[in-house]
């Protein structure tokens, strides 16, 4: 008997999809047909001169670049690549991207371009096993020990079967450069059969807050359920330039690519040197919207106090992820005429949450906005993830929706240990939900250090640094920072009673293998840290003391000339 369901998936991929979930998302409107390389396509079909993306190098139309998804979709097709296959990336935030998304969207393939500039090529191998990946795209000179070592090098001396396609670092090209960069066919065939927008399509890494990966799952469907709700409550269009601060390999700026392909807008993609004019990149790019964190939006208005005169009458709001926004700088951003949306968000549940165009300037700063249309979030007791609280109480953030990851790939026991009984996913984040459905993070049940919006974790950088001959204990927690949330402090016990200095653990830290983007930027030399009972390092008693200034931790810097 034929198989008849219009949403069957030919991908053998375990996620947490039923045709119940489906039926129930449609019914909601939340949930549609069309993927995102149909999205794309119906633009180019419809504006095929309208701008899809641009990086410093180019600007690609959004006839070039379904036809370079096109093309690169022939390859995959070619070379028998079957549907639920993973291809990833470890390339700059670049237009090429854009292009392996679509391709693998018409495919049924799983793009993963969650691959770090601070990863190291070992890091990178072990993830590329992990999602058993059979392409990688990546950018020559590009990650964390690039210098030292390359990817190609890595895989060979493991025996790896993933086959490799470098890319040059981004400099001026058009879309045939692109197409010769990639090696794609002249002509867009064979073609692939038809895709599903149930069908997996994105793969991302997080370490959340254990420390080891876990690939998100996201359909078609949970990336355009997001997309949909934020573009319907912020207005956006065909007309708007979205430019983005965050790096695509990252959910923010991923995110902001998705949005934009929704709605047949314009990506820019932010790629300036350091020093250039944030202002004058902003204007040349004609920007309606930003994304960003808390750093970006402070240099912006750094860079508004240094030229008074200075105007963005173009841009009417800026997202602000990562950490909460001050409220001199919700107050201060509104005086140029940007609106600030306060956001929370994560890559298992996308941005689900952010305040909205009309709200108080009082709102968006004490607030991170309420659950986006399709979405819903409760706040449940911390030891018991099964009781809801009531609006007000403080606990643990569960939520659950549209927008909502698949599972983890090939992690069963994670996927069932991430939701409680009534299927509520448990974010690991702590907070309360007002009467009005607004949420305000107060702090996380596991120990994470948030730099600018990237995870560290604390134990990595406590097992090297044991490693050591003079460290007795170690203890690694993140101080206050207004400009990026936080930053790494590495505390130290010694085990001669001396001091340790950065000169010594920070190279030695280097070479055991911590990414330079994970480096301690404030050190501490104490007489004792302390132990509880059972030997465990009370690390938070020694919080109050650096809050209150008892504790100075000094300001370190690592550099390469340091290795």
């Amino acid at each position: 008997m034929a198989l008849t369901q219009p949403h069957f998936s030919r991908q053998n991929l375990l996620t947490r999809l039923t045709p119940g979930m489906g039926a129930h998302y449609r019914a909601q409107g939340v949930w549609g047909d069309e993927t995102i390389y149909d999205r794309a396509r119906a633009v180019a079909e419809a504006k095929p001169a309208q701008v899809a993306i641009r990086d410093r190098g180019v600007a690609l139309t959004y006839r070039d670049l379904v036809d370079l998804a096109d093309r690169m979709a022939a390859r995959f097709a070619s070379e028998g690549y079957k549907p639920g296959d993973r291809v990833a990336a470890w390339i700059s935030s670049r237009c090429e991207i854009a292009v392996l998304l679509l391709a693998c969207a018409r495919c049924s393939l799983v793009f993963c371009p969650s691959l770090h500039r601070n990863h190291t090529a070992e890091e990178i191998a072990r993830l590329l096993d992990r999602m058993d990946a059979r392409l990688l795209v990546f950018e020559r000179g590009y990650g964390a020990d690039a210098a030292r070592r390359t990817i190609d090098a890595v895989l060979t001396a493991q025996g790896s079967r993933v086959r490799t396609r470098e890319l040059d670092p981004v400099a001026p090209r058009d879309a045939e450069a692109i197409s010769r960069a990639l090696d794609l066919p002249a002509d867009p065939a064979p073609t692939c059969d038809a895709a599903r927008a149930d069908d997996v399509v994105y793969i991302a890494f997080t370490s959340g807050t254990t420390g080891e990966p876990k690939g998100v799952l996201h359909s078609n469907n949970t990336l355009l359920s997001n997309a949909r709700a934020m573009a319907g409550d912020w207005g956006f269009s065909d007309t708007s330039v979205i430019y983005t601060f965050g790096p695509l390999s990252h959910n923010l700026g991923f995110g902001a690519l998705v949005l934009t392909l929704l709605v047949g807008g314009e990506l820019v993609l932010h790629d300036g040197a350091r020093g250039v004019s944030l202002i004058d990149r902003l204007r040349e790019a004609g920007a309606t919207f930003i994304f960003g964190v808390p750093a970006h939006a402070m240099d912006l208005l750094a860079e508004f106090d240094r030229r008074p005169d200075a105007t963005l009458d173009h841009v009417r709001g800026f997202r602000i992820s990562g950490a909460a926004v001050p409220t001199w700088l919700a107050d201060k951003m509104q005086g140029y005429g940007i609106v600030p949306q306060s956001g929370y968000g994560m890559t298992e549940g996308c941005s689900h949450h952010y305040t909205l165009p009309d709200d108080p300037p009082e709102r968006i700063a004490s607030t991170s906005g309420r659950a986006c249309p399709g979405y819903e979030a409760m706040v449940f007791e911390i030891d018991d993830p099964d009781r809801p609280l009531p609006a007000g109480e403080v606990g643990h953030i569960g939520g659950r929706g549209a927008s909502l990851m698949l599972g983890y790939f090939d992690d069963q026991r994670a996927t069932e240990r991430a939701f409680n009984r009534n299927g509520w996913f448990m974010t690991g984040d702590l907070g309360r939900i007002d009467a009005d459905g607004y949420i305000t993070i107060t702090g996380r049940l596991k120990e994470i250090i948030i730099r600018g919006g990237h995870n560290i974790h604390p134990a990595r950088i406590e097992q090297l640094a044991m490693k050591f001959p003079r460290v007795e204990r170690a203890a690694a927690l993140g101080v206050a920072d207004e400009r990026l949330g936080e930053k790494v402090c590495l505390v130290l016990m010694s085990k001669d009673g001396g001091e340790i200095t950065a000169g010594e653990i920070l190279p030695h830290l280097d070479r055991a293998g911590l990414s330079r983007f994970d480096m301690p930027e404030y050190l501490l030399n104490v007489p004792e840290i302390p132990l509880s009972p059972s030997g465990k390092i009370l690390k938070r008693a020694l919080v109050p003391d650096i809050a209150s200034g008892q504790l100075r931790p000094d300001p370190v810097r690592f550099g390469e000339t340091d290795a």
